[in-house]
């Protein structure tokens, strides 16, 4: 077995590499954002000489190192740190938060040349409540700590602060003015007068009373706030069935700004102490092992290797085997967690004890934090795969294996893959995306609201002949001559021999002959990785799990899924004019009033953790987990 980057120490993280060949960063940039994911998560940009050059977060890391490939609109500066650029690395976080808390980690540790306005120790606020006062205020603060005042945070930024404060002051009532403005006034200021003080500085509330209110904030900031957040809701419920609709929404506003303040991260956990986390993915033939480094508690950050080995090797053995030649260079942690066993973890342990002198401890987690922190891991793990093995594998490559699997004359430009997403036969929309040497073509992607007014409800066939019978006569109208690259090479169908003859008539309707059409559908009980494929005149075959043409049609097939599921959500929500929450197998009136009564909004649901989804009364563990799916399809 042999690792990219085995002999690099824990200080320099890495989740994937790029051939050296490339010519310039700009270059790399372009290759990489291609197989970004479009999800929250840290990005760090490396020179040929393995420093970082910059760690950054984002929303979505495609779109937002998309950003950089246009270099005609950045400062010099960081036109040449794109042009440094060697190698970029993504790590997929959870939320944006996470990402922002894991870039302060990394910028802390890496220290790159091109993060210089960021300072060490204040990247994040806090709210501050200080000591040594009858009537103390509540502020926001950055900097050192001070001994006898209370500090609550890290929050993510000034912006989740500010309105934190804003619900504290509407809340709890608490000032805000600085102590000699509260020394000097002799009747109360505007902040009371819109309900956001209770005037302490004229009296207007006991000492005891305001010790409690602090008591109360104190609470809030420290998570304890769920009779807060009970008697909010109680009142915004109160104030709805009356019609007192602003007061129910500033209610609303405020369980919102509550939920903001107690969101859980993943990405510190405060007990670790010193431990790598070592999570193994296989796909394709090929394996990947993330390897997390938390030191005192903080995420220092990853590493993605690839090692080489034989098909069947097991998981265990390649754990066994990489751990080994893994910590051959530098000293083990005192706890390693997999998401696996190895075959000989004891003997191992016991040779990691005498490499680090102190007691090793090896650990597969089956619950609790630190399992999160393993399947966090393996998903980073499956996610650097994905992008090696879609970088590693040229695109030009892949098309000949499609037309050798497809008996085509010469590699397809264009591959159009369609299918249809619909509940029970309402709302059906189909759905076409498009590929291409330069992979996916989503300029090109199309919807079709399905318009047939005698379909019978969850006629999939029907779908489809009206989806193919448009697409085909706008081409023949749009591009007879075939010389505008609006005609596929490849038709590819979600399905098996009945979505195929389907097709195949709606074809020769139009008087269309010439053009390659299959089926793809999923092998015995829908498992991924045995599909099967139909074409006229062909039994229906299969492909080795391993071969890379199945793997790149799997994820054209998966693509048109996501695609056709998209326009399905959004029909049907604009349609009905209901929650989101409505889509949600399982969600009945009584738990979707739970959780708009949590978080506020149906917005904020779906932009929610697993486990701050776990904590709503009437969500158990396995409604959370289906709810976190439901908005996050891709894992």
């Amino acid at each position: 077995m042999s690792s990219d980057t085995a002999d690099t120490p824990p200080a320099t993280v890495e989740d994937a590499t790029v051939p050296a060949a490339l010519p310039s960063g700009l270059a790399v940039l372009t290759g990489f954002v291609k197989n970004f994911p479009q999800k929250p998560g840290v990005y760090r940009m490396i020179n040929a000489a393995g420093d970082v050059l910059y760690v950054g977060k984002a929303k979505n890391l495609k779109k937002r190192v998309s950003s950089y490939l246009q270099i005609e609109r950045m400062p010099m500066r960081l036109q040449r740190m794109v042009f440094d650029t060697h190698v970029c690395e993504v790590v997929i976080t959870h939320t944006e938060a996470e990402a922002l808390l894991l870039e302060s980690n990394l910028i802390k540790q890496l220290k790159p040349r091109y993060n210089i306005l960021l300072r060490d120790d204040k990247s994040f606020p806090y709210i501050m409540i200080p000591g040594g006062h009858d009537y103390p205020r509540i502020v926001k603060h950055r900097g050192a700590r001070t001994k006898g005042n209370e500090y609550f945070g890290p929050f993510a930024s000034a912006g989740a602060v500010n309105g934190t404060l804003a619900t504290l002051q509407k809340v709890f009532l608490l000032r805000s003015c600085n102590d000699t403005v509260f020394a000097n006034r002799s009747r109360p200021c505007l902040l009371y007068q819109i309900k956001r003080c209770s005037a302490p500085c004229v009296g207007l509330i006991s000492r005891e009373d305001y010790a409690e209110l602090q008591h109360e904030a104190r609470e809030f900031l420290t998570g304890d706030s769920r009779a807060v957040q009970t008697e909010l809701a109680r009142r915004m419920d109160e104030a709805a069935a009356t019609q007192q609709y602003e007061a129910a929404a500033t209610f609303r506003d405020r369980i919102r700004a509550m939920t903001s303040v107690q969101a859980h991260q993943d990405i510190n956990i405060m007990n670790l102490g010193e431990a790598d986390v070592i999570a193994l993915h296989r796909a394709g033939g090929s394996s990947c092992v993330q390897v997390f480094f938390f030191r005192g508690g903080q995420n220092f950050g990853n590493r993605a290797y690839f090692p080489s080995h034989a098909a069947d090797d097991s998981d265990g053995d390649i754990l066994e085997a990489f751990i080994g030649q893994f910590y051959d260079s530098f000293t083990p942690p005192k706890d390693i967690l997999l998401n696996g066993p190895t075959p000989n973890q004891d003997i191992l342990a016991e040779a990691l004890t005498m490499k680090a002198g102190c007691a090793v401890n090896i650990a597969v987690p089956q619950r609790g934090d630190r399992k999160q922190l393993v399947d966090h891991a393996e998903i980073n793990a499956r996610e650097a795969l994905l992008r090696r093995m879609a970088e590693n594998t040229a695109q030009r490559k892949l098309l000949e294996g499609v037309a050798e699997v497809f008996t085509l004359a010469a590699p397809p430009e264009r591959i159009e893959v369609y299918d249809n997403s619909h509940i029970s036969g309402t709302n059906m929309v189909g759905a076409m995306i498009v590929a291409g040497p330069g992979g996916a073509m989503k300029n090109a992607y199309r919807k079709f609201n399905i318009k047939t007014v005698d379909l019978a409800p969850g006629d999939d066939y029907g779908a489809m002949r009206e989806v193919l019978t448009r697409r085909f006569a706008r081409a023949q109208k749009e591009d007879p001559e075939r010389k505008l690259g609006q005609w596929p090479d490849l038709v590819l169908l979600d399905g098996g021999l009945g979505q195929l003859n389907a097709g195949l008539k709606v074809l020769a309707d139009l008087g269309i002959s010439d053009l390659c059409v299959a089926g793809i559908a999923k092998g015995p009980d829908r498992n991924a990785g045995r599909e099967q494929f139909f074409m006229p005149g062909r039994e229906p075959f299969t492909l080795p799990h391993n071969h890379p043409v199945l793997y790149f049609l799997q994820r054209l097939r998966d693509e048109a899924h996501r695609f056709a599921i998209t326009a399905h959500r959004a029909k049907r929500s604009k349609a009905i004019g209901q929650s989101l929450l409505d889509e949600v197998t399982g969600i009945g009136a009584a738990r979707k009033k739970a959780l708009l009564r949590h978080f506020g909004s149906a917005r904020d649901v779906a932009a929610a953790g697993l486990k701050d989804l776990s904590l709503v009364p009437g969500i158990n563990a396995a409604t959370a987990k289906k709810i976190y799916d439901h908005f996050h399809p891709d894992g």
